[in-house]
């Protein structure tokens, strides 16, 4: 019988061996998915450093900064507004479901919303906006327009539970930060 610290040392190094192989093909390094994958590019407009000014009074509203990180797998969102508030999402393409969801947090609210680009390039996903102070849940929508100007604007609604009718919630112009 062999000892146990022998046999650990041989199950290990089948074990390495064995994925080893199970992860290249004669030596190759299998793709990146992320990194290659041209669906998981499709919010890559987003990325960048931007000053956000509202549509409706041309005033800034904030700050933000969206980050590729993980291999390309993930946005991060980075958001402070002019009033001091702050808040951050994470923005990732499924390949598994073929669609782009958004988990974003901030102290009094949080939106779970998910979708893809549509046919003019816009980003559109949907899904709920949770309200913390009032309890409620809301279905919400958000779309992103990349702009020939290098700008993006950001349209977001609310679904109002009486009416059905959607609201803007917020509209908004993403200016490069020089």
């Amino acid at each position: 019988m062999m000892p146990v610290k022998l046999l650990m040392r041989v199950g290990c190094a089948a074990l390495v061996a064995a994925l080893a192989t199970s992860t290249s093909v004669a030596g190759q390094t299998p793709p990146k998915v992320c990194m290659d994958e041209p669906a998981f590019r499709q919010f890559d407009f987003w990325v960048g450093e931007w000053d956000v000014y509202n549509n409706a009074n041309g005033n800034l509203a904030g700050r933000n900064r969206i980050e590729s990180r993980e291999n390309g797998c993930v946005l991060v969102e980075h958001w402070t507004s002019s009033s001091g508030g702050t808040g951050m999402s994470m923005n990732y393409y499924d390949s598994l479901a073929e669609n782009w969801r958004q988990v974003w947090i901030a102290s009094n609210y949080s939106i779970d919303i998910v979708g893809g680009l549509n046919q003019e390039g816009a980003m559109v996903l949907e899904g709920q906006l949770h309200d913390y102070r009032s309890g409620q849940s809301f279905e919400f929508r958000g779309t992103w327009t990349p702009n020939e100007d290098g700008t993006v604007r950001q349209f977001f609604e609310r679904k109002n539970p009486e009416s059905g009718e959607w609201q803007v919630w917020f509209d908004g112009r993403y200016q490069p930060r020089n």
